[in-house]
Parts: C-alpha cells; structure tokens; sequence
C-alpha cells in the first residue's frame, strides 16, 4: 500500500497510545497536521508558543500514562521549545519530540530553516533520527517511544523531511506495537548485602526522588518496617505523602525544615531510591550522606556521582525496593513505631506552622495560612504544577501533597515559566482532576499568554499568581551578600489585565482575611471550564529554611578571604547605604 509519511507517523503516534500533540503548524509540517486531524484518537493541540508546547507535553507525561508528544516546525520552533526539552530530559521525563525537515529531494542548499538539528538537539535528547525512507517511519517511532520510556525516560528527537509527508510510497506491512520488558532485578546478593547494611543501622534514613513516583506501597512498607523518616527531593515532593507519621520533608540538610534536620540528625544508613543527589536536592551539596549509603536508580551512571555508595541497585524502585523488603523480612523483625521518630517530626512540624502563623505579614497574605487554607479546600488528589522561583521552596516547605503525582515543576534545568503551560497539559490529560498552579509574578509573566490555550480548551485552572513585584528568590539571594537586588525588581503589571486579554476570569486575594473566599471563588469558576488568575499579595519577608541554609552552605565553602571580602562589602553598604 502507498501511504505519506504524515499518515505513517500519525498511525504509529495511534498505536502508541499517544492521546495529543502540541505545537504550531508550519510550511514543512502541515501534512502531518492535517492527518492528525484526520485521527480519532490524537488531538493536535495548538499553543501560542513553542517553549510552552513542551512544558505542556512534560506535565502530560508525568500526570498521565500518555507520552507528551510534541508536533513542530524545524529549527526556530525547535530552538524555542528546547527548554521544556532540556527540563524533560534532567528531570528523567519521557517525550516525543517530532519536527518537520527540509526537503531531501530537491538538492538545494539554504533551505527555509535549514540548520543541523541534531548537532543541537544531541546534548537535550536521549537519541535523535532523520527518516529518509517511508518503510522506516512507523518502526523509528516506536524506537523513539522505547528509548523515550525505558531505563531513566527522557525526550527523544524525530527529524521528517517534507517531501517525505506530502509524497506516498508503497510501505508494505505495517509492523505491530510490543511494549518493551521491564528491567531485571539486581543480583540476589547484591539485595542481601543491602538488607545487611539497613539492618545493622541504629537510625536509618530514606531519601526517595522523582524516579520513586510509582513506588508508593514498597516505599511505606520498607521504611515502616525500618522505621525510617522519609524526605524527598524538590521533584520528589509527591512521591510519599505528607499524611504519612513518617513523613519528614523536603531534603534532609541544613537547608531543610526541622521536622527532616532533626529526623536525619543522627542518621547512620541512608536507602536513596530515584535521586542523583543533584544540587537542589541537597540543598547545593550540603547534606550529610552516612557512608553506610545504599542506592537504588534505574540509571547505573547516577551511583557514585557525588556520594559513594556502600550498595548500589540498578533497576526500577518498586521492583527493587520489594526485592529488598523480603529480604528484610526474612533477616529481621519489623521495628516498633514506639521507637521510630514519629512523634518527633508531628512537634517539629508543628513547631515551625507556629512560627509561620507568628510571622507579622503587615497586611499582606502570609504563605503557611495561605496554603493551609488551600489545602483544607483543594482534593487529595488535585494537582499542582509549580514554577521556579521563591514560591517554589514556599510551597516545598509548606504545602503538604497528598496524592503521588499530584505536584509538578522545574527542578534541575530549573526553567522559569514552566508553570502556566504545564497546567494546561495536566488538565487536558486528568479532566476530571482539579488543578492549579503556584507561580511567582516574574515566571508569570514568561508564559502567561498560554492561558490562552486554556481558554480555548475550556480548562478550569486556577493560577495563583505570588505577586509583590521581584524576582524573589534572587532578590533575597542578592540582598544578604550586596545589600542591593540589581535586575531583580520588576516593572509593574497589572494580572486582571492579562486575565482580560487572555479570557481568564480574576480574583484578588489582598490578605489574610481574603484567602478563603478567593480560593472558594477560584474553585468555583474553574468548575466551570475557565481559567482564573488569582492575585496573590503575597509576604515574602520571611525566608524559607531552603534559601537560608543554602546561602549558608555555599558561603561556607568559599575561601577565608573571599568570605571576609563579602562580609565588609555587605557592612560597608549597609552602613552607608
């Protein structure tokens, strides 16, 4: 049978299960538009902006069973969408990344977005391919899609030149889609040795990430029987919920809150499962890893990295932490929870709500009241997509997530403006979950047309927008060492004007007294299929316990000169002003 490659790619995006594209048509790729338009089972999704298109694909990956998928033009909509790429492929996020080409048949150089997008897409992606055949579309796909999802995912590149969407050729027999099996388990005594390590450990830890999203059962029977706190990274932040006694916090340092500092202080064996022990994680390498450390990630590369492993375990964490919970059990007793470390997170935790609730916000809206009052409204399993910034360690510190997959943001790559697209994917993918995103003015405003999309769709999110005018996180970061914030203060904008331009409704949330009904009237118009942009007068005047014991790491680690050099030049200017 002759076929275009458009339809050979749209038939195997249909049996790969994949459920929407995102992107913007252009010359080099409206063939393959138009038969995903022809498709009953994948929506091509339209986006006002390519850097958005893959934020939205990464949240539909990680809140759904369903791959992000994008669909764009060559070269400037690549280069645009490259840094939801590079996010996905940091935070170990599967992706299908699939662009026009130029013409292969024409031999014509200086072709309309004529660059090499391999070279560049090399470093971002798991893999890149140009099709040059029809007969080879369908089975690169599916090698995009099994290289995109197995070991640590990540986004992989499919390059399809034109000529080869709009002309047919014979194909032949279509091959048929065959999941991949699942890793192996590690060797048996490899597990034993393991076993050995937590057992003989007076206070063992467990530190989980990303990659121990699907792991929840084996997690709270490995660190019951263990009677271990449990922290997580800032990715990780729905792996193990807040509900559990066990559950300590975010990281683990000096940089974490008392509850995961005081539970970890005396830690003497340390189970990390799904983390590198990358520099937010641990709070810019400040931790305090115990030698007795045993490691479990699907990515072999990751061990030793940074903490030398006493075990290492390669292979995925559910299968992994069940093998190494039998053996446990079959080594050893459960300890009692009289003797684990439950009461003492329960008084840390509430210790440092108090302190918050202490906190004079002088009118403005004060964070932890702010986002116990979204808690107490917002489902167990509603989700949050979260930016970068200093609302990120805000909600990190205090807001508790319920449900595994129901928090999602940047956190290696970091990417500011993540937030506003990655709702959109989350919702487009669980309608009937609520969803909502915490987001920092400054971030914001970098992706805030995408409400756009939202509005298209008739997505009910509700956008709370930390408003007060900086880019805070650096702000603060700026203000301790050089008493000033170059380039941190923002120009003034007015959110109900981009609710306006953008088809969202707007509520404003002035201070404390407000929060209620706002997050009330927000929940209340997004049941409806519209978005809301919440203005949040948010107080930043008091710093998460992540800023100040980083801060703290890091000068720590400067040389003896350099650190009397910043501490005269911050008195000088604070003197003098």
């Amino acid at each position: 049978m002759k076929k275009t490659a458009a339809w050979l790619a749209t038939h195997a995006l249909e049996q790969l299960g994949v459920r929407f594209t995102f992107g913007i048509p252009g010359v080099q790729n409206t063939e393959f538009y138009d038969e995903l338009n022809n498709s009953e089972s994948v929506t091509p999704i339209l986006v006002t902006h390519e850097g958005s298109a893959a934020f939205i694909a990464d949240a539909v990956s990680r809140v759904s069973g369903s791959i992000g998928t994008l669909a764009i033009v060559p070269a400037a909509g690549l280069t645009h969408a490259s840094s939801g790429i590079a996010e996905a492929l940091l935070a170990g996020v599967p992706m299908l990344v699939i662009t026009g080409g130029i013409r292969t048949d024409l031999g014509k150089h200086y072709q309309l977005h004529e660059i090499d997008q391999h070279a560049f897409m090399k470093p971002l992606t798991k893999a890149t391919f140009r099709i040059e055949r029809h007969a080879d579309v369908v089975p690169t796909i599916y090698e995009a899609y099994r290289i995109a999802t197995s070991g640590e995912p990540g986004p992989v590149f499919v390059e399809l030149p034109v000529n080869l969407q709009l002309f047919p050729e014979e194909v032949g027999e279509l091959p048929a889609w065959v999941p991949a099996a699942g890793p192996p388990l590690p060797a048996q005594e490899d597990i034993a040795h393991a076993a050995e390590v937590l057992l003989a450990a007076d206070r063992p830890g467990i530190f989980a990430g990303w990659g121990a999203v699907d792991a929840l059962p084996q997690l709270k029977e490995i660190a019951e029987f263990l009677q271990a706190p449990v922290a997580t990274t800032l990715q990780g932040l729905s792996t193990f919920p807040a509900t559990h006694p066990l559950h300590a916090g975010f990281s683990f340092g000096p940089h974490a809150v008392p509850a995961a500092r005081n539970a970890f202080a005396s830690c003497d064996a340390l189970l990390a499962v799904g983390t590198r022990f990358g520099e937010i994680g641990t709070g810019s390498f400040g931790v305090t890893v115990p030698e007795k450390l045993v490691h479990i990630d699907i990515n072999p590369q990751v061990f030793g990295k940074n903490y030398p492993a006493k075990v290492a375990l390669e292979g995925d964490a559910a299968a992994v932490l069940q093998a190494l919970t039998f053996e446990l059990q079959k080594r050893g007793a459960a300890r009692s929870a009289g003797n684990g470390p439950q009461e003492q997170i329960r008084r840390d935790k509430q210790a440092y709500r108090e302190e918050w609730y202490a906190h004079d916000s002088q009118g403005r809206v004060n964070p932890a009241r702010f986002f116990d009052e979204l808690r107490r409204q917002m489902p167990d399993d509603a989700i949050a997509t979260v930016d970068d910034g200093n609302h990120t360690f805000l909600t990190a510190e205090l807001f508790p997530v319920h449900a595994t997959r129901s928090l999602i943001l940047p956190t290696d790559f970091n990417c500011m403006g993540y937030a506003v697209p990655a709702a959109v994917g989350a919702k487009l993918s669980q309608p009937q979950r609520e969803v909502f995103s915490i987001v920092g003015d400054g971030a914001f405003m970098m992706t805030a047309m995408e409400i756009l999309t939202a509005t298209k769709e008739e997505l009910g999110i509700a956008y709370f927008v930390f408003h007060d005018g900086e880019l805070s996180q650096i702000a603060q970061a700026q203000e301790i060492p050089y008493n000033r914030k170059p380039c941190a203060v923002l120009g003034s904008v007015n959110l109900e004007g981009i609710a306006l331009a953008t088809g969202a409704a707007y509520v404003r949330m002035e201070n404390d007294a407000a929060i209620a009904g706002a997050v009330s009237e927000a929940r209340r118009i997004t049941a409806t299929g519209r978005p809301v942009v919440v203005d949040v007068n948010i107080d930043y005047s008091k710093r998460t316990a992540f800023t100040k014991g980083a801060v703290k790491t890091n000068f720590k680690r400067f040389p003896l000169a350099q650190r009397l050099r910043m501490v005269s030049r911050a008195l000088v200017r604070k003197v003098t002003g």
